[in-house]
C-alpha cells in the first residue's frame, strides 16, 4: 500500500482488518451486507448501549436458536449489532452464512466460555471509527467517490480454489465470476483516474487470468482458521494485486 494517500476506501469491509491496522485519518467504509454495516454503525455511534445489551446475553443454546430465528432486520442498529456479534461469537467456527431467504443458518458452536462482550475491543474500534463514513452499497460505488491520490483496498469473496470450496454466502445472491470481472473493471477505472488500488484474492488460475495486463501480482502465505476439515486449516497461498 502507498505510504501516503488521501482518503482510505474499503468497499468489502467485512471484519475491517486492514482498516483497523492502518487507522487512517479519513476513511469511507462500505459493504453490501446491510446487517454488517449496521453493526459497524452501532459500534461507532452507540457503543455504550451495545456493550450493555451484549453483556446481558447468556451463552445458551436455546437463547442462540431463539435469537437466530428473530426478525432482526426490523430492529434497531444496536439490536442488529448485538445479534450479529453474539451469533458470530457463539456460532460454529465463527462463520457468517445465510440461505437464499437471507436467514442466518449457522449451527450453535461447541465453545466452553466464549467472549460475547469484549468491551475494551468494542470501545477501541468505536474510537477508530470516529472519522469514518459507513455505507451499505455495491463495491463499484467507490468509483464515483474516490479522488486522485486516494487509496482503495478491495478484499472480495475469493475465487474458489476448487469446486468444493465455492463459499460466497455472506449475503443473499453470493458473489460469482461476473462480479469478479466487474471488480477488475472497477479497479482499472480507478487506476486511470490516479487512484491507488490494492486487491486480495485467491491464487486460483482464474484470478491470474483476470488480473493480467496492467496489474502486478505477488503471492503471499495467509493463515486460514475456518475450514470444515481441520487438516485444511493453516497457511494457504493468496495473491496481492495492484
Amino acid at each position: 500500500m502507498p505510504r501516503r494517500f488521501g482518503t482510505y476506501h474499503e468497499p468489502f469491509l467485512g471484519g475491517g482488518a486492514l482498516f483497523l491496522e492502518v487507522c487512517p485519518d479519513r476513511a469511507v467504509l462500505s459493504d453490501a451486507n446491510e446487517r454488517l454495516v449496521r453493526t459497524w454503525r452501532a459500534v461507532r455511534d452507540e457503543v455504550d448501549d451495545l456493550v450493555g445489551l451484549l453483556s446481558s446475553y447468556p451463552h445458551d443454546k436455546e437463547f442462540f436458536l431463539e435469537l437466530r430465528a428473530s426478525e432482526i432486520d426490523a430492529a434497531s442498529d444496536v439490536e442488529v449489532a448485538a445479534w450479529f456479534i453474539y451469533l458470530n461469537r457463539t456460532g460454529f467456527n465463527g462463520l457468517y452464512r445465510v440461505n437464499r431467504r437471507n436467514r442466518f443458518n449457522v449451527p450453535f458452536g461447541k465453545y466452553r466460555n466464549p467472549t460475547i462482550c469484549d468491551e475494551g475491543r468494542l470501545r477501541a474500534v468505536s474510537h477508530a471509527l470516529r472519522n469514518t463514513e459507513l455505507h451499505c452499497e455495491d463495491f463499484a460505488a467507490v468509483a464515483g467517490r474516490a479522488e486522485p491520490g486516494d487509496f482503495v483496498y478491495f478484499d472480495p469473496p475469493y475465487v474458489p480454489l476448487s469446486p468444493t470450496s465455492s463459499f460466497t454466502a455472506y449475503q443473499k445472491g453470493g458473489f460469482g465470476m461476473d462480479h469478479h470481472a466487474r471488480l477488475r473493471d472497477t479497479a482499472r477505472a480507478l487506476k486511470r483516474r490516479g487512484v491507488r488500488v490494492l486487491l486480495s484474492n485467491s491464487s486460483a488460475e482464474l484470478v491470474y487470468g483476470l488480473y493480467g495486463r496492467g496489474f502486478q501480482r505477488t503471492e503471499v502465505m495467509a493463515s486460514r482458521a475456518i475450514n470444515s476439515v481441520a487438516s485444511g486449516r493453516g497457511k494457504v497461498p493468496e495473491l496481492l494485486i495492484w
